[in-house]
C-alpha cells in the first residue's frame, strides 16, 4: 500500500538511514548489513557509541527470537509468575531478557546431562527452543559485527552507568516506540499514533505491579488486546536529549508533547552552554 511504503520511508529518514535524495546513506548501508528491523539496527549501532554492545546484541537476539515465555497450564499461571519474578529486572522488560538469556547461558554451561537445559527451562515455563534460537542469532551479529570492523564492549552488565546507556540505545532506535500512562492505572498513550494500549501480560511490570509513567516499547499488538510488548521505564529527560528534533516537530498535539518540550525547553539553554564550552 502507497501509504505502508510512504511511513516506512518516513522512519528509515527519522532513523538517518536516508540521505537527501532518498537513497541509503552511509549509515543506512551499514545498518542493512544486520538482519534486523531498522529500529534495532539503529540501536545496535548506538551501542557501539555508548559501550554497551555486548548486551544490546542479547537484547537484539531475544526480541528477534520467538518470545521466550511459555504459556502456563490452568492452575499454574501463579507458580509461573513466581518463577518469572526471580529474573525481573527493576530497568524493565529489555534488562530481564537480558537475565533470562545469562541464565539460560549458565544451565547450559553447568549442565553436565545432555537434557538439563530443556528440564531448566520446563522449571521456568520458559522456552528452550526459543532461547537456543536467541543463542544463535546472537551469535550470528556477533559475527557480522566483526566483518564489519565494528567495536564489541566489554560486558558491564548491572551497573548504573551499564543501565543508562543500554537506554541511551534503545532509545537510539527506538524513540518512535514511546508512550505514556496518562492516567496512573496502566492505560498507555502512543506519542505517534495516539493509540491507547495496555502492558503485555508477560511483561515484568504486570508481576511486580508497578506502573511506570514513560515507557519505550519494542513492539505494539493489536491482536494481543491491544498490548506493548517489551516494555522498559525511560525518563522523559532522556527522550527529549535523543529525539531528533525535525520527528519530534511533526508530533501530533498532545499533553505528552506538551511535557516533553517543556523538558526540551529546560535543557536547551543547558545544550547550549555545554556547546560554547566545547
Amino acid at each position: 500500500a502507497p501509504e505502508s511504503l510512504m511511513q516506512a520511508l518516513e522512519d528509515l529518514d527519522y532513523l538517518a538511514a536516508l540521505d537527501n535524495d532518498g537513497n541509503l546513506s552511509e549509515f543506512g548501508i551499514i545498518m542493512s548489513e544486520f538482519p534486523l528491523d531498522p529500529q534495532l539496527s539503529k540501536s545496535l549501532l548506538a551501542s557501539c557509541e555508548f559501550e554497551c554492545v555486548d548486551e544490546m546484541l542479547t537484547i537484539a537476539a531475544m526480541v528477534t527470537a520467538p518470545s521466550c515465555f511459555l504459556q502456563a497450564p490452568p492452575g499454574m499461571e501463579e507458580i509461573a509468575v513466581t518463577r518469572w519474578r526471580r529474573f525481573s529486572h527493576p530497568a524493565g522488560d529489555h534488562f530481564t531478557l537480558i537475565n533470562i538469556f545469562n541464565a539460560f547461558k549458565e544451565a547450559t554451561a553447568n549442565s553436565s546431562e545432555p537434557g538439563n537445559p530443556e528440564k531448566w527451562c520446563r522449571d521456568y515455563f520458559l522456552s528452550c527452543s526459543a532461547l537456543s534460537m536467541a543463542e544463535m542469532i546472537r551469535a550470528e551479529l556477533v559475527e557480522i559485527m566483526k566483518h564489519i570492523e565494528l567495536p564489541i564492549s566489554e560486558p558491564d552488565f548491572g551497573s548504573e552507568e551499564n543501565l543508562l546507556r543500554i537506554k541511551k540505545a534503545l532509545l537510539s532506535g527506538y524513540f518512535m516506540h514511546v508512550a505514556r500512562d496518562v492516567d496512573g492505572s496502566g492505560n498507555y498513550l502512543m506519542l505517534t499514533h495516539k493509540q491507547v494500549a495496555q502492558l503485555h501480560p508477560f511483561s515484568s511490570y504486570c508481576n511486580t505491579r508497578r506502573i511506570p509513567e514513560w515507557v519505550l516499547f519494542h513492539e505494539f499488538s493489536i491482536s494481543e488486546g491491544n498490548s506493548i510488548r517489551v516494555v522498559s521505564e525511560i525518563s522523559p529527560q532522556l527522550f527529549a536529549e535523543l529525539v531528533p528534533q525535525y520527528y519530534f516537530s511533526n508530533l501530533p498535539p498532545s499533553e505528552s508533547k506538551d511535557i516533553l518540550q517543556e523538558v526540551i525547553n529546560h535543557l536547551a539553554p543547558v545544550s547550549a552552554t555545554m556547546k560554547e564550552q566545547k
